[in-house]
């Protein structure tokens, strides 16, 4: 039940999560520009000095908000405490409680720095400010090379924190499940042999086998549609913004868009955990449960 409703959730994440871009017209450019170039393919552009930023800026006002940890939690420590806890208990049913408390870092921190580069995007200035043909340094238009983009509105950016993302997967399901499970999972046939008739048994080996290879298929581009689905949304909210003047409606829908991306980045990925993770789980919870009830499973012949 649990898996059919991680399967769900996965599908339903999919198929509402699709990238919306802006309108024609002149927004954004599609490529980061280069603030400084060192020549041979290497640069510094204005979406990779926006990320060191804005997390050099979170690091520092998460320190300050917590300050020195106590028993007694201030007003700072409390909050950033209920917000792990809310965290917790989002994550935790999808990715079981066995390899939860190795994928619960990875999930908090992809999820606070998703959001809040997402967010930055509508500061003051973001994409309005830099060096351009326009008769001011400030003018709305014609900016050749903005200062500013967020992190998130670039592909490269996106594309790396997919490949954390996966990269988490991988290590995390190799050291919580192992190749067997893993290959069990992919190629093997799940259906119960004692209740399946003689002659369809095979039958189904062969369709699930078959069913493994699309499996393949659609966990090796896991990292192309995460990127995507991320810089799609989070670029044509750029070029929402540009398009209509920076109108102060769409603010708010810039809002609640760059919360569901984060949620649904960080959702998809314990998901894509917890869909293997958690087979020891509902091993575990089939057992309490025998035990609970009274009734002793027979030994294995």
């Amino acid at each position: 039940m649990l898996r059919a409703t991680q399967r769900a959730v996965l599908l339903l994440l999919s198929l509402t999560s699709l990238p919306v871009f802006g309108a024609e017209g002149e927004g954004v450019a599609p490529a980061a520009a280069k603030l400084i170039d060192f020549g041979g393919g290497w640069a510094i552009t204005n979406s990779m000095a926006t990320g060191w930023a804005v997390s050099l800026l979170l690091v520092a006002f998460v320190m300050w908000l917590v300050g020195k940890p106590s028993v007694m939690p201030s007003k700072g420590q409390a909050l950033v405490e209920k917000l792990i806890e809310a965290l917790r208990d989002l994550f935790e049913p999808i990715v079981g409680k066995k390899a939860f408390p190795a994928a619960f870092p990875i999930l908090v921190t992809l999820f606070i720095f998703i959001l809040f580069h997402n967010w930055m995007g509508l500061l003051p200035g973001v994409g309005t400010m830099g060096w351009g043909r326009g008769e001011h340094w400030w003018s709305l238009q014609h900016i050749d090379t903005p200062w500013i983009r967020p992190h998130n509105a670039d592909f490269n950016g996106t594309i790396a924190l997919a490949l954390i993302s996966f990269g988490a997967w991988a290590i995390i399901v190799l050291k919580y499940v192992g190749p067997r499970l893993i290959l069990f999972d992919l190629f093997g046939n799940k259906a119960d042999k004692k209740e399946t008739p003689a002659w369809l048994y095979p039958i189904l080996s062969i369709v699930f086998l078959l069913v493994g290879f699309i499996e393949v298929f659609s966990i090796a581009i896991r990292p192309f549609t995460l990127s995507v689905r991320l810089f799609g949304n989070i670029f044509g909210g750029e070029n929402l913004l540009h398009g209509t003047g920076f109108f102060f409606v769409f603010y708010f829908m810039e809002l609640l868009v760059g919360l569901i991306q984060a949620l649904v980045f960080t959702l998809l990925t314990s998901v894509y955990i917890g869909l293997l993770a958690n087979h020891g789980d509902d091993h575990d919870h089939e057992h309490a449960a025998d035990e609970k009830s009274g009734h002793v499973p027979a030994a294995p012949h």
